[in-house]
């Protein structure tokens, strides 16, 4: 039933860990300046009494064996302010912090949805190395935020270390030597994360099969195929071994990074316990010293878990979180970098297809292969050709969804690759056959077509009735304002064939478009409709529009003849290009299918 799993790309191309966590706290500066200065400030402040108490700790038992009231009393004094000045201090940085997070959780979030919608094409959505890394930033953004904790609460744990060492080199200098030995500690806890977040990166692959084969099992869409099918169990089976099959690699690595880092602790603990042999044998110490060396390396040990810890989270989450969002940030600016020619006015020649072809990402497979041919300005130009033939990718390349993998697209003999995608598509419009049900008021669903004018009734209207779509409109309760969807309160279901027709709508917003793509807008109508509203298209189209060109879509030969160019594909390859008068005559691929496919409509 599902292919099994290829490897993800390795990712040796993702930017280095250290410079993508510091473009992650600017970001974090930039949204929330004051808010970042006050948590990392507190979060230090909150570090001091704590290392602190090992201190106190030392005077206390100094004065309780030297039997002196005052330094008892100052002692204990001591450790309560320590003691409430921590309580306090975490309880005020908790807050502060809580308030940081909640305001650059929404900006990372919308940084991230920005990125993803500025990129200029689509191929990042196709290519299963960039979707397993676009999965875990999806998972991870919202949780992004803790990063700066992360960061700020190592800070707060170095600093204790420093106090504690140097608490202890008081002692004698060769005490300084304990966080030598817990190196092997901080090696093993910043290895475990990586080797264990390569594990999980091999593991993506099946644990996206086993959350599609869930959603599958589980959601409405499919559900009456599922019951009709009787699948249900095997795609319960089949997730189950998806799942195991991407766990099992990662529970491996744990069980041996784990090992590992129980043999640190021992030789951690080993040099711990020597420390107390060497101050109250070696050098026969007083009792407070080697409380002090108790208090403080029992701390230290402590400090030094909480440490690596805190690293390797950091190291294992946040930072492969950061890196991935830097990438993104590298990959949409790449899109800008050479878009560097401005979007014409008008149309006075048309556009240009040189030598095209095209391979979707991650297949070598041509799906559009050496095509040459000029869409005039001001035309009506149909595509057609049998299912998969490349009339749809086709339209992808036109609106820069993809770019072409060889050849190139010239609008007025200037190069499509150059010019800016977003300032291109806005002077686009049009539907696609795979359009989306965006769940709004319907008034909404339409006027999404031209945002500036999406709540503009007249406009939202005028596109309803270039679209034919009246009659959708006239059945909704409540019309335009009606809520489509029955998820929603007051929501009521559509057809496909209804929403079909409001995404035409949609396409119709924008009046002044240069180009304007319809890709089988009305495959769920009948032929005869279809042909009706492909003649009233082309009728419209031909008025004085500033050369605007006109692409009708259709595998139905027989109702895109008022054309004025008509381009047939076969196989990914352009085979006849011409009126519909000129290729009848030819009696070549155009006019056979032409023949066949009236015929069948008699």
């Amino acid at each position: 039933m599902t292919s099994s799993p290829k490897k993800p790309a390795p990712d040796d191309d993702l930017p280095p860990a250290v410079s993508s966590m510091w473009r992650l706290c600017k970001l974090g500066y930039r949204h929330e300046p004051g808010l970042m200065l006050a948590a990392f400030v507190l979060s230090q402040l909150a570090a001091l009494p704590d290392a602190l108490i090992a201190l106190g700790l030392m005077l206390l038992g100094k004065g309780v064996l030297e039997s002196r009231p005052r330094l008892v009393l100052a002692s204990a004094i001591g450790l309560g302010l320590c003691a409430a000045a921590t309580w306090f201090l975490r309880t005020v940085s908790t807050r502060v912090q809580r308030r940081f997070r909640d305001k650059v959780t929404i900006a990372l979030e919308s940084h991230v949805a920005r990125l993803q919608a500025s990129v200029a094409t689509i191929a990042h959505h196709e290519r299963p190395d960039y979707l397993d890394r676009l999965a875990m930033l999806r998972d991870q953004v919202f949780v992004l935020d803790h990063m700066y904790m992360s960061v700020f609460a190592t800070c707060g744990w170095i600093l204790r270390l420093v106090v504690t060492i140097g608490l202890l080199a008081s002692v004698h200098a060769s005490l300084a030597l304990l966080a030598v030995f817990a190196l092997p500690t901080v090696l093993t806890s910043t290895w475990r994360p990586g080797v264990e977040k390569v594990a999980q990166e091999r593991a993506a692959q099946p644990n996206r099969l086993a959350r599609h084969l869930f959603t599958t099992a589980t959601t409405a869409a499919p559900g009456k195929e599922v019951r009709v099918t009787g699948i249900g169990e095997r795609l319960i089976t089949e997730r189950r071994e998806a799942w195991s099959r991407g766990h099992r690699g990662v529970a491996s690595v744990r069980w041996r990074s784990a090992a590992w880092h129980t043999l640190a602790w021992a030789v951690f603990g080993g040099a711990y316990v020597g420390a107390i042999v060497f101050v109250s044998v070696g050098l026969a110490r007083p009792p407070a010293d080697v409380l002090l060396v108790l208090a403080a390396g029992s701390r230290l040990s402590a400090y030094i878990g909480a440490t690596v810890g805190e690293i390797g989270f950091l190291r294992g989450f946040w930072v492969y979180g950061s890196r991935r969002l830097a990438w993104l940030e590298d990959y949409a600016a790449s899109f800008h970098a050479a878009a560097d020619v401005p979007i014409p006015a008008s149309l006075g020649k048309g556009i240009r297809l040189e030598h095209v072809s095209f391979a979707y990402p991650g297949t070598s497979k041509l799906v559009v292969n050496d095509v040459s041919v000029t869409l005039p300005a001001g035309s009506v130009v149909a595509i057609v050709g049998e299912n998969g033939a490349g009339k749809s990718t086709l339209v992808k390349l036109l609106a820069k969804m993809y770019e072409p993998s060889s050849g190139g697209i010239y609008v007025d003999e200037a190069p499509l690759a150059r010019m800016p995608a977003d300032q291109w598509r806005m002077r686009m419009a049009g539907a696609f056959q795979d359009f989306f049900r965006f769940e709004f008021r319907a008034r909404q669903t339409v006027g999404l077509g031209d945002v500036a004018r999406i709540d503009h009734e007249p406009a939202v209207a005028a596109a309803v009735d270039r679209a034919g779509a009246q009659d959708v409109v006239a059945k909704l309760p409540s019309g335009l304002e009606t809520q489509l969807g029955p998820t929603w309160p007051g929501g009521v279901e559509v057809s496909f064939g209804q929403w079909q027709k409001l995404a035409l709508g949609r396409g119709f917003m924008r009046e002044q478009p240069l180009v304007l793509a319809l890709d089988e807008p009305t495959a769920a109508l009948d032929a005869e409709t279809e042909h009706a509203l492909f003649e009233r298209y082309a009728a419209a189209a031909r008025g004085g529009n500033g050369g605007r060109i006109t692409i009708l879509v259709s595998h139905r030969f027989s109702t895109v003849r008022m054309a004025d160019l008509i381009v047939v594909l076969d196989g990914a390859r352009l085979v006849e290009v011409g009126t519909h008068a000129e290729l009848m005559a030819k009696r070549g691929q155009y006019a056979e299918l032409y023949g066949i496919q009236a015929a069948a409509y008699r």
